[in-house]
């Protein structure tokens, strides 16, 4: 069972769209034993950083993603939850990836930045299994996180940043994967087999 966990800042509608054509079982849960109980997750997320982490406090969910042995995967804003800090409302994150989430420069780069970027990676990971380097999957966001050691893979939008976060069972994707086509339904049947 996967738990596709809503905080009331996901983008669930449509990760939920590709898990039932994957005809995985799943549950939508804001509460904390079904996270737990749960054999992966997935934390998607789409909006502003200090309102979604509000709201993660209030559910009391924070530990039991936190603190999760599961395969967790964050999607846009819920890999950006997974880091330290984020100078999106200056606040404070879930601290699992220790980075600061950072906003573009409007004054070099369009911002949000939208669209389709071409993801690069050098080490092979379960994650990016039978996807090429140089793919092309769907951005939106207006904040990054820098590359860190726990890249594996990036993208260039004025600077080269993160794409793709893995740390232990956490994995962190800055695209949307449910809106990338091929290649990015193909990344979450990777999740959910072989991560």
């Amino acid at each position: 069972m996967i738990a596709l966990i809503d905080y009331g800042a996901g983008n669930l509608k449509s990760v939920a769209n590709a898990l039932d054509d994957f005809e995985v079982e799943y549950i939508v849960t804001n509460k904390s034993d079904e996270i737990i109980s749960a054999e992966k997750i997935i934390f998607p997320g789409v909006g502003e950083a200090g309102s979604a982490m509000s709201k993660i406090n209030e559910q009391t969910i924070v530990e039991s993603i936190k603190f999760t042995d599961k395969p967790l995967l964050g999607i846009c804003l819920g890999m950006q939850l997974l880091a330290t800090f984020s100078e999106e409302g200056n606040t404070k994150c879930l601290d699992v990836v220790q980075t600061v989430v950072k906003q573009f420069d409007s004054t070099q780069v369009k911002v949000p930045h939208m669209g389709w970027n071409q993801v690069e990676y050098k080490n092979r990971n379960n994650l990016f299994t039978n996807i090429e380097s140089g793919e092309n999957f769907y951005f939106a966001n207006s904040f990054y996180v820098p590359v860190t050691e726990y890249t594996i893979a990036s993208t260039n939008y004025g600077i080269i940043f993160s794409a793709a976060l893995k740390k232990n069972n956490f994995y962190g994707v800055q695209f949307h994967p449910e809106k990338s086509g091929h290649a990015g339904l193909h990344l979450l049947k990777n999740f959910i087999d072989l991560c």
